[in-house]
């Protein structure tokens, strides 16, 4: 069985109430369901946090470094954490960066990602569902 972490980065609990336009009308725990529906019919066990701490993130990636795969959406950490990028490097396991939003719209300096170069790849303005594709891919490696 796969083993694949999932990591939520700050103010994803506030989805389904904070800028719809960009993110959507569903929560975070309906984001989680259909993740977690996903990996139960294709037979893979997820661990999934919300942190708004950089640094319970990172502890979260040291965590998942015996798992198969990491998929992390750092939110606005995206932009600017090094001990994040630092600590997907320091782990075998292959992270990809995931964004429901399409970060390459908007704002000049939310377009540079500090953590996509440390990771296999990166997904965003697909939605809820590119944290499907990411898994999909996990599952390959």
């Amino acid at each position: 069985m796969k083993e694949i972490s999932v990591i939520h980065g700050p103010n994803l609990n506030l989805l389904g109430s904070k800028e719809r336009a960009s993110y959507g009308n569903f929560t975070l725990a309906e984001l989680n369901e259909k993740i977690l529906t996903y990996a139960e019919q294709n037979g893979i066990f997820l661990k999934i946090g919300q942190f708004n701490v950089e640094g319970r993130i990172v502890e979260a990636i040291h965590d998942a470094s015996d798992m198969d795969g990491v998929v992390i959406n750092p939110a606005a950490y995206t932009h600017y954490s090094y001990s994040i990028r630092s600590a997907v490097e320091s782990v075998p396991a292959p992270a990809i960066e995931v964004h429901i939003s399409n970060i390459h719209h908007g704002n000049p300096f939310r377009k540079n990602s500090v953590i996509a170069p440390a990771c296999v790849g990166q997904i965003c303005g697909l939605g809820w569902q590119g944290y499907l594709l990411a898994i999909k891919y996990l599952l390959t490696k």
